[in-house]
């Protein structure tokens, strides 16, 4: 991989914000878009709009095929059995709901249990919340050791009799943790539970197999990865996808429709009510196309580079504490961190101490909002706030932390600059 080369390929890395160059390390929340993407917008916008599934004419026949052979690419990339179970929504956290609403109500009942880490997004919290509400089942929780990880004796404790459905994020946004997922599969499948994965940290970032993973439900975002905001994918193992209910009604997910009745048209199109997001579709293949035109495993090696890097590096900022595991490999592209008081660095070890004081007692000395405020001066883009997790903040006993998250396009140097906006930071906040 060249990088330099990459950061051709996108057009916003050449802006500059106040006079500096910017370095853009908010790839978690979103990444930028590779001129093929945006030409990929432009072309279906300017010469294929149209409607489709319903026209016989040459623009609607047009578009409907360019539809569908997104979700052909998409199938593949992720390696699906059948295109069938590519269902289009508008990101992860409607992929998600959908499992909740679609598969939970009707096989979930009192006091079955819903496992779920403790590390999720709330896009992967709340609404197994409501579900559990609704129905009187149970959530329990994967809990995480002082490294950041989920051990293989805490998934075997947990997964046991009783549990109905396994939820879990495939890596974690903030710790950058990458779960076992497909032993997590193994291990539910064999107490008849089914398991729900949010990818959408995972599929920007490392070959993805669904078959070879083993899961029954997985769901990512076409932002994080390359691709336009508004689109997203479930992936529905298919024998379950034939008996879900329907997550909304209307046009295009019909058979036949009386004033008394209506019959369902076959998958996937039943579970995409209304005029889907066809320029999303077809934007989120050419971004599919240009990661594998650069290589899902060249990106791993990348990221994992920078992550030693990284690690290395911040850990020279004075009372900068780091999140989640300190081996590069086990993480994905990010860094999260606060500033910890130096008496107040380590945490209590045992699970049930750290709950007792979780959000009484803070470690974070420097609010991460003016940590971020810092970095922007100097042009460097991240994350601050709980990140979509505020029970994990609490839990570790911090109000909020500042995420630095990179990707194909971000390189060593901007390591380097980060490193030096930290200390700057340090410098003049205390």
């Amino acid at each position: 991989m060249n990088v330099n080369d990459i950061k051709k390929d996108f057009p916003i890395l050449s802006r500059k914000i106040d006079g500096t160059d910017l370095v853009y390390l908010d790839n978690a929340a979103t990444a930028q878009k590779p001129q093929a993407m945006l030409d990929a917008l432009l072309d279906y916008y300017t010469m294929h709009n149209a409607n489709v599934h319903r026209g016989i004419h040459t623009l609607s026949e047009e578009a409907t095929e360019m539809y569908e052979n997104a979700r052909k690419v998409v199938a593949e990339f992720i390696g699906a059995s059948h295109t069938e179970e590519i269902i289009f929504t508008k990101g992860t956290t409607e992929a998600l709901n959908r499992v909740a609403i679609c598969w939970g109500l009707v096989n979930l009942k009192k006091d079955d249990i819903i496992l779920l880490s403790d590390m999720e997004h709330h896009s992967n919290l709340v609404p197994w919340q409501k579900e559990a509400e609704q129905v009187g089942a149970k959530i329990e929780l994967l809990e995480s050791n002082t490294g950041g990880e989920i051990t293989l004796d805490e998934i075997k404790k947990k997964i046991r009799p009783g549990v109905k459905v396994v939820s879990v994020t495939h890596a974690s946004n903030v710790l950058g943790t990458i779960l076992p997922v497909r032993e997590i599969c193994r291990l539910a499948h064999d107490v008849g539970a089914v398991v729900c994965v949010d990818g959408a940290q995972a599929v920007p970032h490392l070959k993805v197999n669904v078959k070879n993973l083993d899961c029954d439900f997985y769901a990512f975002s076409g932002h994080k990865m390359l691709g336009p905001t508004g689109i997203g994918v479930l992936w529905t193992r298919r024998e379950l996808l034939e008996k879900m209910d329907l997550y909304e009604y209307g046009g295009g997910m019909i058979d036949e429709v009386t004033y008394t009745n209506a019959t369902w048209a076959a998958l996937p199109e039943r579970f995409e009510a209304g005029t889907p997001n066809v320029a999303g579709a077809i934007g989120l293949a050419a971004a599919c196309n240009y990661l594998k035109s650069i290589g899902m495993n060249e990106i791993r090696k990348h990221e994992i580079e920078l992550n030693g890097y990284a690690l290395q590096e911040l850990g020279k900022v004075p009372n900068l504490k780091i999140m989640g595991p300190l081996d590069a490999e086990k993480r994905t592209g990010l860094v999260a961190f606060y500033f910890a008081a130096p008496s107040s660095v380590v945490l209590p070890q045992d699970v049930e101490q750290r709950k007792m004081t979780a959000g009484h007692i803070h470690f974070d000395t420097i609010h991460s909002h003016d940590v971020a405020a810092v970095l922007n001066q100097s042009g460097i883009a991240v994350r601050s706030g709980h990140h979509c997790a505020m029970p994990l903040h609490k839990k570790l006993n911090i109000a909020a932390s500042t995420r630095a998250s990179y990707y194909l396009y971000n390189s060593k140097e901007d390591i380097d600059k980060l490193r030096e906006g930290l200390n700057k930071a340090v410098q003049i906040l205390g």
